[in-house]
């Protein structure tokens, strides 16, 4: 059922923050790591920071998932969000040992999300001791953080450039694999997109679920769900 406006603005206000510090947390993660192992690029640049306007891409932090959000709030009832921030810039060739310090700098941000996801669970035990007007505002807001910083987090380890995962498969596999997938980041957004938008709407025109990227990551998720579910005793 779709969405009315004034649910919209209330889901907008709980979805805010979690999606913003989640995408740019991320990304400073990136540069923190990149600085401790040798390149100073992004700390030079002022990106090394927890300030989310260092981070916001206009188009991918603000316009993208707010029209995302309202265009699916509106027709299906089932708000999606996708967006990104702006890239850290890190040069490879600075690091103090290029190839595996690689891995361990693209590690980074799906690492910082996942422990985003932990802190939020462990705050959500804070949510009952909060004023009565507060509570079920906070209560969804870190539920939400739970949720996106596990999607996300999981999502950027899919091993394919230009995405986190990919960085980490090219430093860790054989040349002889390694340099035919690094080489591929070029056509790595394109196939992106089209499993994430266009597969999915073929299948619903074919009445087929075609939702690879979900089927990808939907176990990690649920997994590591399970495992801040042990740990806090929160229901994700």
């Amino acid at each position: 059922m779709p969405l009315n406006y004034a649910q919209i603005i209330q889901a907008l206000s709980v979805g805010a923050l979690p999606v913003i510090f989640a995408i740019t947390l991320h990304e400073a993660a990136h540069g923190f790591i990149a600085h401790r192992l040798g390149d100073d690029t992004a700390y030079r640049m002022g990106r090394v920071t927890f300030n989310p306007i260092r981070h916001i891409d206009l188009f991918g932090t603000i316009i993208l998932p707010l029209v995302l959000f309202v265009t699916t709030a509106t027709t299906t009832g089932r708000p999606f969000v996708f967006g990104y921030a702006k890239p850290v810039p890190v040069r490879f060739d600075r690091l103090n040992h290029p190839r595996r310090d690689m891995v361990w700098v693209a590690l980074a941000g799906p690492g910082t999300n996942i422990l985003l996801a932990l802190i939020s669970a462990f705050l959500f035990a804070g949510v009952p001791h909060l004023p009565s007007m507060l509570r079920e505002w906070s209560a969804a807001s870190l539920q939400l953080s739970i949720v996106f910083n596990l999607i996300i987090g999981v999502f950027n380890m899919i091993p394919l450039p230009p995405l986190d995962g990919g960085r980490v498969a090219v430093g860790l596999l054989p040349d002889f694999l390694a340099i035919p997938l690094a080489r591929s980041e070029r056509y790595g957004m394109l196939l992106l997109i089209g499993l994430l938008f266009v597969l999915p709407m073929v299948g619903e025109q074919l009445h087929t679920d075609l939702n690879v990227v979900w089927w990808v990551i939907q176990w990690p998720i649920d997994w590591l769900a399970s495992a801040i579910h042990w740990l806090t005793g929160v229901d994700i």
